[in-house]
């Protein structure tokens, strides 16, 4: 073969691999200018909501999440960004009448918010009456408001005897978590316009079984592919379970699953992009996959490889809550340690968190989640930004993106924003300012950021149209 041409054979080859990945996969960016000068509309009977979760407002939780707060690492350094316990965090406990009002005067009809299971059944086995009989008047209250209450029956948390026997690592613990379920349906079906099964179960696992930041701070992908199937056959055996109970026929019920678009850093890079191809393949494609076809096909090269068959995970949404902030960048690397980081580019606005302002990726998210045929709800998108110098634009932005899927066909059937006021945001403490309130945390007043403004001033004009 003439040497040259020899040269030439692998050169080629990247350069069609590579664009065919730019042309099939690509990073949409659109004209702002142009996209602030349309109308946005939404169709009638669209649901504005706010939502939180119940470790990081209620306050006084002992579930795997307070352990961890309590611990320290290795090195004996703190868990939590500032040593930061999550503590009374909004006292939302005691103060949801108060906070129901600030709901309500948003103008939203739905709050999305999630039941403690630690408060529920705080040992094994033992229900706490008063527990639900308090979830039953905070739904009581938000209906006697006007607020549609929209209930997340996991989100990250649990009790802790459910934490000491392996959690979600061991199959046969599904039984306890169908079971609290169950007890929880029971007591507020009759309320509830929206049934969540499990929250971000790729969020949950990735952080707590292969980065190790969140409990149980493991740091094994073969572990983590495990965890994400059993949540996933969780959320399945849960969907069957709440159906066959009374009521379950009418009840709505889906799982949470946050979309995040993965690009990577250099283009023109084929390293990013494999690295990037199978990031999104454990993040994204492997859950969407099981509830579409009952396959589930967890593979890392060379850490992992997880395979499973559930035919019976077909038919198990009555919708798809999805949660989208941002995208993420990928920069591999030949480092086996640690073999890609999350880079931006220096032009891209960010947020308090690390990743961007990028509107159009909640835009590519339901584009996603659409091919599994059910309604969307888009259950948390917020930005964290303790200046408030961010927020109204985000704000804008991002539910222009929404308005625009709509318009294309896509499905939405709701909007929650995250989070109706700040909290205790997991590992980052309470740097993270995501709510539309601000709190005061030794006060616990709570004051409209300007901001959240915008906010209200979209889904006021909804109303008008």
């Amino acid at each position: 073969m003439d040497k040259k041409l020899f040269t030439f054979f692998p050169f080629a080859l990247w350069l069609i691999y590579v664009i065919f990945l730019s042309a099939t996969n690509p990073e949409v960016r659109w004209d702002w200018e142009k996209e602030e000068a349309k109308p946005m509309s939404f169709p009638d009977g669209f649901v504005w909501g706010v939502a939180t979760a119940a470790h990081q407002v209620e306050g006084e939780c002992t579930n795997n999440w307070s352990a961890w707060e309590n611990s320290t690492d290795e090195n004996n350094n703190p868990r939590i960004h500032n040593d930061e316990k999550s503590g009374i965090a909004c006292d939302h406990w005691n103060r949801y009448q108060d906070d129901i009002q600030l709901i309500k005067d948003l103008g939203v009809t739905s709050y999305r918010f999630s039941i403690e299971w630690s408060k529920v059944e705080p040992e094994e086995g033992q229900f706490d009456a008063r527990a639900l009989e308090h979830y039953k008047n905070v739904c009581i209250a938000l209906k006697e408001s006007g607020i549609m209450p929209v209930v997340t029956l996991h989100h990250f948390t649990h009790p802790i005897w459910f934490e000491e026997k392996g959690a979600f690592e061991n199959k046969e613990n599904l039984s306890y978590f169908v079971r609290y379920s169950e007890r929880v349906f029971d007591a507020l079906n009759e309320y509830v316009g929206l049934w969540c099964t499990i929250n971000e179960p790729a969020v949950y696992t990735y952080q707590g079984y292969f980065n190790g930041l969140w409990p149980p701070g493991k740091t094994d992908p073969q572990l983590t592919g495990e965890v994400l199937y059993n949540l996933m056959e969780g959320h399945v055996r849960v969907y069957r379970a709440l159906k066959a109970r009374a009521g379950g026929h009418v009840a709505k019920i889906g799982i949470v699953k946050n979309i995040f678009p993965f690009d990577p850093y250099n283009r023109w890079n084929p390293l990013d992009w494999m690295v990037t191809r199978i990031l999104d393949n454990v993040f994204n494609i492997v859950a969407l996959e099981f509830l579409t076809s009952g396959i589930y096909n967890y593979s890392m090269p060379t850490m992992a490889n997880v395979k499973y068959e559930n035919p019976d995970a077909v038919g198990t949404l009555d919708f798809i809550g999805m949660n989208n902030y941002s995208h993420q960048r990928i920069n591999s690397h030949l480092n086996p340690n640690r073999f890609f980081t999350i880079e931006f580019y220096p032009h891209e606005p960010m947020t308090d968190m690390n990743y961007p302002i990028y509107p159009e990726a909640i835009y590519r998210s339901i584009k996603r989640v659409s091919e599994l045929g059910v309604p969307i709800f888009i259950t948390e998108n917020g930005i964290a930004d303790a200046k408030d110098d961010r927020r109204a634009l985000y704000i804008d932005r991002y539910i222009r993106a929404v308005a625009r899927s709509i318009q294309e066909g896509f499905d939405v059937r709701g909007y929650f924003y995250w989070s109706l006021m700040d909290n205790f945001e997991w590992s980052e403490g309470y740097d993270m300012k995501f709510g539309l309130y601000k709190v005061n945390f030794q006060t616990q007043k709570r004051r409209l950021r300007d901001g959240s403004r915008r906010f209200i001033e979209i889904v006021s004009a909804s109303k008008d149209e």
